[in-house]
C-alpha cells in the first residue's frame, strides 16, 4: 500500500501539470496578499480569508506529497530548497487573527519566494548569486577602505563648507554614497569648488574608483559565476534527459507487460 502510494506521489510530483498548478497557486497567493493592502468590502475580505486558508492547506498537502514521494527524511532535508519550502509553509500556518495578524500576513508575503524554489531557472540564478557573494565580499571590503579614506579626507577638508554633508566620518561616508550613486553629486562638487577650485579631482577620482572599477569588478564576478552555473544547469538538464527510467517507470512498464501477457494467454485459450 505504502509503495503504491509512494509511486503515485512520485509520478504526481514529477508531473509538469502538477508543477504548473503549484506555480499558479503561488501567483494567486501573491495576488491575495497584495489585495489585503487595499480597502475591501467585508464580503471580499472574508472570501480572501477562505482563499488564504485553502492555499495554506494546498501548500501543506504539496509538501507532504513531495516528502512521501522521496520517502527519505535525511535526503529530503539535505536539500536547501526543501528546507526553505518547509519553513515558508510552516510559517503560513500561523493564524491570521489576534496579536499574530501582522506576523501571519508578513509570513504569507514570503510565500511568493516559493516561485524561486519551483522554477529551476530562478533557482540557478539564486545559486549563482549566493556563490558570488564571498568573492564580492572582498571587493566590497576594498570599496569600504576607499570610502573610509575619502570620507576622512572629505571631512577634514569640507566640514567648514557644509557641516550637514561633511560633519564627521559617518556623515561623510553617506555623502560619498550619494556621490557614488550620482544623486545630485555635481551640486556637492560645485559647492566645494567655490572654496577649493581643484576639489573636482577628489570627486572624479572617487567616482572613477567606485562606479567604474569596483562596480564593474562585481558585475564581472557575477557574470563569471553565472556562466559556470548556466553550464552546470545545462549539463544537469542533459543528464536528466539521458538518465534511465526510474523505478516507478520500470514497475509501471512491468505491470503493463503482465497485462499484455494475460491478454495474449486468454486469446490463445
Amino acid at each position: 500500500m505504502l509503495s503504491s502510494l509512494k509511486l503515485l506521489f512520485e509520478r504526481l510530483d514529477n508531473s509538469k501539470l502538477f508543477q504548473s498548478i503549484i506555480i499558479f497557486v503561488i501567483v494567486v497567493s501573491a495576488l491575495s496578499v497584495g489585495a489585503h493592502t487595499y480597502e475591501l468590502p467585508p464580503w471580499f475580505d472574508r472570501a480572501l480569508i477562505i482563499l488564504d486558508t485553502g492555499i495554506t492547506v494546498f501548500f501543506l498537502v504539496e509538501i507532504i506529497i513531495r516528502y512521501i514521494a522521496l520517502n527519505d527524511f535525511k535526503k529530503f532535508f539535505s536539500k536547501g530548497w526543501n528546507i526553505f519550502d518547509v519553513i515558508i509553509v510552516v510559517g503560513s500556518l500561523v493564524p491570521v487573527a489576534g496579536s499574530t495578524i501582522f506576523i501571519a500576513r508578513l509570513l504569507r508575503v514570503f510565500r511568493v519566494l516559493r516561485l524561486v524554489s519551483m522554477i529551476p531557472e530562478l533557482r540557478m540564478l539564486v545559486n549563482a548569486l549566493l556563490k558570488a557573494i564571498p568573492r564580492m565580499g572582498y571587493i566590497a571590503l576594498l570599496m569600504f577602505v576607499i570610502f573610509y579614506i575619502y570620507a576622512a579626507i572629505g571631512s577634514m577638508l569640507f566640514t567648514n563648507i557644509n557641516e550637514t554633508l561633511w560633519r564627521d566620518l559617518s556623515i561623510a561616508m553617506l555623502t560619498l554614497f550619494r556621490i557614488a550613486t550620482f544623486e545630485d553629486w555635481t551640486d556637492v562638487m560645485y559647492e566645494t569648488m567655490e572654496v577649493y577650485p581643484l576639489s573636482w579631482i577628489y570627486y572624479l577620482s572617487f567616482i572613477f574608483l567606485t562606479a567604474f572599477i569596483f562596480l564593474n569588478m562585481m558585475v564581472g564576478v557575477v557574470l563569471e559565476v553565472m556562466t559556470k552555473e548556466s553550464a552546470d544547469f545545462a549539463a544537469e538538464q542533459q543528464d536528466e534527459d539521458d538518465k534511465p527510467a526510474t523505478t516507478g517507470q520500470v514497475k509501471e512498464l512491468q505491470s503493463q507487460i503482465e497485462v499484455l501477457s494475460q491478454l495474449l494467454t486468454k486469446s490463445k485459450d
